[in-house]
Order: C-alpha cells, then sequence, then structure tokens
C-alpha cells in the first residue's frame, strides 16, 4: 500500500501537467488547493460537532478523516509539483517530528525485548 500512495501522488501530478501545464500559475493553484482542501476539513469538523443549529451534525470523525486524507494527498501531489520526491520530504519531515519529540525514538530498542 505505502508505494501506491507515492506512486498515485506523482501519477496525479504528471495527470495534471498534462492537462493544466506547468508554470506557476498553476502550481500556484496546486498549492492553494490545500487550503481549499483545509476548508473542507473545517466545514466537516463544524459538521461533525452540530455547530451551526439551522443544520445540526451532518459529519462523521470518518468524513472528517477522509477530508484529512484529501489535505494530506493534495500536498503530496503539490510537493511533487514543485519536483521534489515526496516520499524523501515526507520522511525528512517525520525525521524532524522525532528528533524534536522523541516520538518512536524507543520503538526500535522495544522491538528487540
Amino acid at each position: 500500500m505505502d508505494a501506491t500512495i507515492w506512486t498515485t501522488a506523482r501519477d496525479a501530478r504528471a495527470w495534471l501537467d498534462a492537462a493544466n501545464g506547468r508554470g506557476d500559475t498553476e502550481l500556484t493553484c496546486r498549492i492553494l488547493k490545500i487550503g481549499e482542501e483545509a476548508g473542507e476539513v473545517a466545514a466537516a469538523w463544524i459538521g461533525l460537532l452540530g455547530q451551526n443549529p439551522r443544520k445540526g451534525v451532518t459529519h462523521t470523525r470518518e468524513e472528517v478523516a477522509a477530508e484529512l486524507a484529501d489535505v494530506a494527498f493534495t500536498a503530496l501531489v503539490a510537493i511533487e509539483s514543485l519536483g521534489l520526491d515526496a516520499h524523501a520530504v515526507l520522511a525528512a519531515c517525520a525525521g524532524k517530528v522525532r528528533s524534536r519529540t522523541g516520538v518512536g525514538m524507543n520503538r526500535d530498542a522495544d522491538a528487540d525485548v
């Protein structure tokens, strides 16, 4: 499954390149698309909380998670659109988080137990 994510992100970038080109305006739109997707997360979360009394509860946690996944995947496509390897960029980010927080640092040691 892991390889499917990265391959699909690259394929989506190639599909967008073929359809829309690769200029700065297109890249800007791909980056701005992340914000659009984040707005959909916010709307889903508001819907989950029933914050709008007129609408009531309109979303589930699964729908919020699906919207969050849309944000993550859109960001991967944008990274690929910058000409970078999204897998490598995300792995570097995870390494940065791990070094700053210590999260997962003992995982390798625990595996030996």
